[in-house]
């Protein structure tokens, strides 16, 4: 017999409302802020530990330590990690429990003692690092004692933040690294001792303590903290309600705001899970109401949270791992980043509107109703509007700088400061919309006009974001610390300054709450970043385990064996690799474990292949199907997030979710071969605006043969069609090339006088072939580019090559050092085979015609049953 407050609903258990609302937020705390709801004094000290975190990191990024550097001594990236890594262990200890069963409302005292053990552990790293700086690769008995008991520390807050899987990956490894002799002959290594296991892994920088912690530490945890505070302003509130004001009136408009909305907070989010719950409660029940399935309206939420870690400016926190690991600049990631993001969030709410039109779905009543002409109207105010005050903002700031010089900075923030208060004066003419409340009942959308202009000073601290990154180039670090700058004010008085400009409300209550806001946001922003900063430094493990061991090396030829030298093979051998690890992993850790392991894999047989794949481009491979996991049955936990809110089955849900996915599965694959997609080798405006309007067209033709409906249902040759058109827009080089070849083949006997041809900055392919270092064969296609004008032989010496020609075969004398022949893997006497010069051909854009003409003869016989679909 049921209990009286549980029902069946599709042979899906079911609990009351209340019950309902808190699983999801129950999985959120479990997975991203630590599943102890603590009170009195321990409850006092997990938020003043969480507040402590936030402020030295807030005082690391900030510009008072140079400014203080006589009165306080400079920490090092020494310092900084190592406190960055205490604060997180202890976190772990106190904010998650050791057990399901074990307590949720306090802390036992062996949990204190780990996290003091494990705090001092990490902090042993900065206390005696100069003791440890005068004796490299000699610790003594205490170094060795501490670093394994850290380690074995870390296992266990790694276990409890994310999970059994992500601590098995790295006990995996470190066993690796002391029995790698009883490995496989294929992977095997000599072992290595404990002395040298322990200084490699936590007395380095090449372990725990590595580029990952080091990127948690001067980039994550800020953006991280910019997300949170944003959040508690109420700016994840407000983008949800633009979206429904803006989108919730067309058909199946609640899953087309749900998918705007999940992208706007996924741009201020690196959690998927936090995703759902923060828009899923809201958006999944009136999906519901016009339409929906259960598992569809899950599903649609589940695939646009988890696309939302693609979106820039965070990416699920991989952007600034990107930095440090392919080695470009943060606005070079969010530009390559972009477009595949964009195009993702574009299909989807396409999806959306296929699965309306074949249901015969409905949106929601709006408030107003009106002409597509006024719509088209206000839209290009809008757009003018936005153009003019940019310009006004880059010129007048430009202007600013060069006549205040030094005072610039002081100008600019009273500006900043005048332009917020103006926008919350202007806000209070319109009615402060709550949305976030769980119970309310939507019947009628808002107006978007008064919905917009309601919280345009949310936009404010992410404009100063931007123009610090893109327009002042300060280091992401810096430019999220001034934005943070302005989201603290921003908390701590848009409650009082409305109260004063209504006239009504008590003033004082108010400040007081803004600032209970401002400490609730930093400590939320700290306890989301437990799970990211142990995951940083447990990857750590890994990315050790690779430096030391050189298994990297011994990968490549493992995936070459499996997947027998096909490129399409290895690349899907990847792609399940990726998928599979991350079931159990964060997408943080799971990029950085993959991308340590596969990403040199996919570059050296893709060369040896012939293709030249740009590093950017595999980094995003591997990050895209870290991210599809989270949505990729049985472990999805994004999945059963939304399913405990739609009260649907979350295997079901999940697959369905996938199913929207594939869409983004398949861009990874497309941007391998065609780069392109990821803005490399753009040539114009004119270039970029094709490669934009093909690829979005691309994406939803393959998302309307996905979904077998196009204006009506499609006949499977019309699917088929679809597809191919989707190919050819994609890669309209793969038909090209069949007709008029991209390079051909050169003599390696005329390479002087081709190189003396080549035009200024073209890149020069040579097949190569010789012996390395261990003695075997390497065969592979290396590009160079060739500089400025000149004769032949200069021109190879400049990229570091001396030729030398024995019986027309032509061998590599000498390889400068530190030249670009040599980072292209290069050695002496090296054979060249043959050289690829670029052909003169028509642009490939020219396949574009073809497809347009099919395409065109699908919608015209789709449109022919139209009518009857009607009827």
């Amino acid at each position: 017999m049921n209990s009286k407050n549980e029902i069946f609903e599709n042979n899906v258990p079911v609990s009351s409302s209340n019950e309902l609302q808190e699983k999801p937020e129950e999985m959120v705390a479990t997975v991203d802020t630590g599943a102890r709801n603590l009170r009195s004094w321990a409850g006092w000290t997990l938020a003043s530990v969480s507040l402590a975190w936030s402020l030295f990191q807030l005082w690391i990024a900030s510009p008072l330590p140079y400014m203080l550097a006589d009165f306080i001594p400079l920490l090092n990236s020494t310092h900084t990690r190592s406190a960055h890594l205490g604060f997180a262990m202890f976190l772990s200890f106190v904010a998650f429990p050791a057990l399901k069963r074990s307590p949720r409302t306090q802390v036992p005292m062996q949990d204190w003692i780990f996290g003091l053990t494990g705090t001092a552990c990490a902090l042993y790293i900065a206390v005696f690092s100069d003791q440890l700086a005068l004796r490299p690769g000699l610790p003594i008995t205490p170094d060795l004692i501490i670093s394994g008991i850290g380690l074995v520390f870390l296992l266990e807050a790694t276990r409890r933040a994310l999970g059994l899987p992500m601590m098995c990956v790295a006990i995996v490894f470190l066993s690796y690294v002391f029995f790698g002799e009883y490995a496989p002959d294929i992977i095997a290594w000599q072992g290595a001792s404990f002395q040298k296991a322990m200084s490699h892994m936590w007395l380095t920088q090449e372990g725990v303590f590595g580029i990952g912690l080091g990127v948690s530490t001067g980039f994550i945890f800020l953006f991280v903290l910019f997300g949170a505070l944003l959040e508690k302003a109420g700016a994840g509130n407000y983008f949800t309600k633009v979206a429904f004001a803006l989108l919730g009136h067309y058909r199946g408009g609640p899953a087309k705001a749900a998918v705007v909305s999940s992208g706007m907070n996924g741009m201020i989010s690196g959690s998927s899970i936090a995703n759902v719950v923060i828009t899923g409660t809201f958006t999944i029940p009136l999906m519901k109401k016009v339409g929906f399935s259960n598992e569809k309206a899950g599903a649609v939420e589940v695939a646009a949270s988890t696309n939302g870690q693609l979106m820039p400016p965070i990416m699920g926190a991989a952007a600034f791992l990107m930095i440090e690991y392919v080695g470009i600049s943060y606005l070079e990631v969010i530009k390559h980043a972009f477009l595949p993001a964009v195009i993702s969030y574009i299909a989807l709410v396409y999806i959306v509107h296929l699965e309306a039109m074949k249901a015969d779905l409905k949106g929601l009543m709006p408030r107003k109703v009106t002409t597509v002409l006024q719509k088209i109207v206000t839209f290009l105010m809008v757009l003018i509007g936005l153009i003019i005050l940019s310009g006004v903002i880059y010129f007048g700031f430009g202007w600013i700088k060069s006549v205040a010089g030094e005072a610039s900075p002081w100008i600019a923030g009273i500006l900043i400061l005048t332009v917020y208060v103006v926008l919350i004066r202007y806000s209070i003419r319109f009615p402060d919309l709550e949305i976030d409340d769980r119970s309310i009942e939507l019947t009628v959308l808002p107006e978007t006009g008064p919905t917009v202009k309601s919280g345009l000073h949310y936009l404010l601290p992410v404009v100063v974001l931007i123009w610090c990154l893109m327009v002042e180039r300060f280091s992401p670090g810096l430019a999220a610390f001034w934005a943070i700058m302005i989201m603290l004010f921003i908390l701590t008085t848009q409650r009082p300054l409305k109260v004063f400009f209504r006239k009504s409300g008590d003033l004082e209550k108010e400040f007081i709450n803004g600032l209970r806001n401002l400490v609730d946001g930093l400590i939320f922003g700290a306890r989301n970043m437990i799970g990211i900063g142990v995951a940083t430094a447990t990857a750590g493990i890994i990315v050790g385990t690779v430096t030391l061991t050189g298994i990297g090396l011994v990968m490549t030829e493992f995936v070459e064996f499996i997947s027998g030298g096909n490129l399409m093979l290895m690349l899907l051998f990847t792609a399940f690799i990726c998928l599979v690890l991350g079931m159990g992993l964060p997408t943080t850790a799971n990029y950085i474990v993959v991308s340590t392991l596969m990403a040199p894999v996919i570059v050296t047989l893709g060369a040896q292949n012939g293709l030249i794949v740009p590093l950017i481009a595999v980094h995003m491979f591997v990050f895209y199907f870290g991210i599809l996991a989270d949505d990729t049955p049985p472990v999805g936990l994004a999945a059963f997030a939304a399913s405990a809110i739609a009260q649907s089955d979350p295997i079901k849900t999940g697959i369905q979710g996938f199913t929207y996915d594939i869409r983004t599965g398949i861009l990874p694959f497309l941007f391998i071969f065609n780069t392109e997609l990821l803005m490399i080798g753009i040539e114009s405006w004119w270039h970029l605006l094709l490669t934009i309007i093909s690829a979005v067209m691309a994406m939803l033709l393959f998302a309307a043969a996905t979904q077998g409906y196009f204006f009506v249902k499609s006949r499977w040759w019309e699917t088929v069609a679809l597809l191919l058109l989707s190919f050819t827009l994609f890669r309209p080089g793969f038909w090209w090339e069949m007709v008029y070849p991209s390079s051909q083949i050169v003599q390696p006997t005329q390479i002087v006088q081709m190189v003396e041809q080549l035009p200024t900055n073209t890149d020069l392919r040579l097949h190569v072939e010789g012996e390395n270092i261990e003695g075997e064969l390497v065969s592979k296609m290396v590009v160079l580019q060739m500089g400025e004008q000149a004769s032949g032989k200069e021109r190879l010496e400049k990229v570091g090559l001396e030729l030398r020609t024995e019986k027309k075969r032509v061998f590599v004398d000498m390889v400068a050092f530190d030249s670009l022949a040599q980072k292209a893997g290069i050695d002496f006497d090296w054979e060249i085979l043959s050289m690829q010069v670029p052909t003169d051909r028509p642009a490939k854009q020219w396949m574009y015609l073809p497809a347009f003409f099919l395409l065109g003869s699908i919608i015209f016989l789709q449109r022919r049953r139209l009518p009857e679909k009607i009827e």
